[in-house]
């Protein structure tokens, strides 16, 4: 930039930058940085221009780095913000555009050096660069002011304390993306930190008195989904022709100002930024999510997590409890809406996921809504669109629905929500289905996608473990739900059979010679007898607890019978086929006696017929099926970099250069 400067290639000539980079110490109070601070220009959004903008600026920050143990120009810079911020809220009021402009310019520098800074650099020597001594040049000392802690707390400060305004949108963006950059040491590491200084910081001292009113905030801010104000309530206007003069009104505050550039040039069109109808909202969430996911301290635990353990309903009126710390409450009738709206990110499944598991105000509030289906069948969507989703995205849905399905509420009245063209869902024409029919039919067909690509069984764990939680509740399974399950253990059913064959094969061949290594087909062969034993349970339950409500489950097995008679005599699954047995045996009989040629309608009466007549002592008692989610041991080492993945792929205004980061691998999902 600079005063002839216009591209992005001109800045690391730029003098101001040189100067604030350079040998020369330069004193808080100097005009220099009225003149250093009023620039403008588009905010850089998309990864393309973010790159440009770190390219062309990493030889002045290196130089800074070098430098400022000895001038002290960091700390100076930062004392200038610091005091700025003290008027920003009456200016806010006042309206005083340019005094918050040049105060977000000074943010956004302070948050394109940290990065650079904490990319470069261990915490330790971050510090050091942060507890500078004005007095003692290149010598720093224990008693000398944190102005790391400083600058943590008025961030704080800012974006809990100051009103959203059009033209205070964009500051309050760069506060939270300023304290995403400080906390993300994390991705220069391949370990988790567990004892991290940036931790330290915000988990005691003069930060954590705003832990309950940060999460607060942030959650908000998520509800809300406020978006940035139109191009004319900006703090400055920029020409339509993409190239731009100086803002006109700071001409008086300082000589030489910077020009207005974009990022392609003099007269060029700025990159549209992807389409992100509320880039405070994203940036909130990912923040929320990072601070949730910090590890305990030694001797405290995380106070965000115990936030997010903690808050109530506005509508709740019961005392807090004394012992819980940074409690408050909030609307969840506009969470949960919220909730329901944003589930295409992933960060917001994840958020649902982090609620629904820690928060029981949460859950029972949830589990009591009377229009479950709003939040359902978005969840539901991500599953069947599982082929474009990742990995950890299809995971968070999973779970969710697992730790639903443990509510015996949950699986009843889902059957009672009654759906209407489901258009989504593209194997068969579903005019009218039970919301609990369709979550079975989403469920099997995940099973099936990972039974014929990815082959997880953390995936067909959970997914049979929603089955059985929902299988003693199942009512008036829609004929092409029941048909399903029968489909499903039929594949099953071959597949066991393919297997087998394999394994009979192989200990044939392996008499014959001792020199080849043979596959394992007994551990698949237990896999998939597992699995299979998974569903006999289901359709038992289904049967013993509610046969009477599901025709059409009956109809399905009739019509399947032969898929189950060589499991009658297997010893692994001759227990609980005896009931299976009895029920195919005893309609079988009453089909028999009504003749051939029956017609659908006429079998279904048969049927609802002889559930009456079938003495229920006949069916054997097994123990209820019911399965919890439990939380992995350590579950940092997945949901910490799962979440810094997320902040690297979606946070606005922020790029790191993927050859940095040690967290997670580039190339992974």
């Amino acid at each position: 930039m600079g005063s002839n400067s216009s591209r992005v290639s001109d800045l690391p000539k730029n003098e101001y930058l040189k100067k604030l980079s350079g040998t020369e110490s330069v004193s808080e109070n100097d005009p220099f940085w009225n003149q250093l601070l009023s620039f403008s220009f588009p905010a850089p959004t998309s990864s393309t221009e973010l790159k440009l903008l770190e390219e062309a600026t990493i030889s002045v920050c290196k130089s800074l780095v070098e430098n400022n143990p000895r001038t002290g120009n960091l700390g100076a810079l930062i004392k200038v913000f610091l005091s700025r911020t003290k008027e920003l809220k009456l200016s806010a009021e006042c309206q005083n555009h340019i005094f918050i402009w040049q105060t977000h310019n000074a943010l956004f520098i302070i948050c394109c050096l940290l990065k650079v800074f904490i990319s470069e650099m261990s915490e330790e020597e971050l510090q050091l660069h942060f507890t500078y001594e004005e007095k003692a040049p290149a010598s720093y000392s224990s008693d000398s002011e944190d102005l790391l802690e400083e600058l943590l707390c008025c961030l704080l400060q800012l974006i809990t304390d100051i009103p959203l305004l059009d033209i205070t949108y964009e500051i309050s963006v760069e506060a939270i993306s300023t304290m995403v950059v400080f906390l993300s040491c994390q991705l220069f590491h391949k370990e988790v930190l567990r004892q991290s200084i940036s931790h330290k910081y915000l988990m005691r001292g003069p930060c954590l008195p705003y832990t309950s009113k940060l999460v607060k905030t942030l959650l908000y801010n998520f509800i809300r989904q406020e978006k940035p104000p139109p191009p004319g309530a900006h703090v400055f206007s920029q020409q339509s022709d993409g190239g731009g003069l100086l803002y006109g009104l700071a001409s008086g505050v300082a000589t030489g100002l910077w020009t207005v550039f974009t990022l392609g040039g003099v007269g060029s069109k700025a990159t549209t930024p992807p389409e992100l109808s509320s880039p405070l909202a994203n940036q909130s969430l990912l923040l929320l999510l990072v601070l949730a996911n910090l590890t305990d301290a030694p001797d405290a635990p995380n106070p965000y997590k115990q936030a997010i353990m903690s808050f109530k309903n506005t509508q709740d009126s019961s005392p807090f409890p004394s012992s819980i710390p940074h409690t408050f409450q909030i609307n969840f009738n506009s969470l949960y809406t919220a909730l329901c709206e944003q589930q295409t990110s992933d960060q917001a499944t994840l958020l649902l996921y982090t609620l629904l598991h820690q928060n029981s105000n949460i859950r029972t509030y949830m589990l009591a809504r009377t229009d479950m289906e709003n939040l359902v069948l978005p969840i539901l969507e991500i599953l069947y669109h599982v082929e474009e989703r990742n990995s950890h995205h299809v995971y968070m849905a999973l779970i969710i629905l697992l730790i639903l399905t443990e509510d015996d509420g949950f699986n009843r009245s889902i059957h009672e929500v009654i759906l209407k063209n489901i258009t989504w869902y593209s194997e068969r024409v579903l005019t009218e289905i039970s919301l609990g029919s369709l979550l079975i039919l989403v469920v099997i067909r995940t099973i099936q996608y990972n039974m014929t690509r990815t082959r997880d069984k953390y995936l067909h764990t959970n997914c049979l473990a929603a089955l059985a939680n929902m299988s003693a509740q199942f009512r008036s399974l829609h004929q092409y739900a029941a048909q399903r399950i029968i489909s499903l253990f039929s594949l099953l059913s071959k597949k066991h059979n393919k297997v087998l064959e394999q394994a009979t094969q192989s200990l044939r061949g392996s008499l014959s010679s001792n020199d080849v290594p043979l596959p394992d087909y007994a551990q698949d062969l237990n896999v998939i007898e597992e699995v299979i034993r998974m569903m006999l349970e289901i359709i038992n339950s289904c049967l013993t607890n509610s046969l009477h409500h599901n025709p059409n489950l009956v109809y399905a097995l009739l019509y399947k019978r032969d898929l189950f008679e060589q499991f009658r005599t297997h010893p692994s699954f001759q227990d609980i086929m005896q009931n299976i047995d009895l029920v195919i045996t005893f309609f079988s009989s009453r089909l028999l006696q009504a003749g051939a040629e029956l017609s659908v309608e006429r079998v279904l009466e048969i049927i609802k017929q002889g559930v009456v007549a079938l003495p229920k002592d006949r069916l054997k008692k097994f123990p209820e099926l019911k399965f919890k989610y439990v939380e992995e041991e350590q579950p940092e080492e997945f949901f910490i970099p799962y979440v810094w993945s997320l902040v690297y792929n979606s946070a606005v205004g922020l790029y790191w250069n993927p050859q940095d980061i040690q967290l997670f691998t580039m190339d992974s999902d």
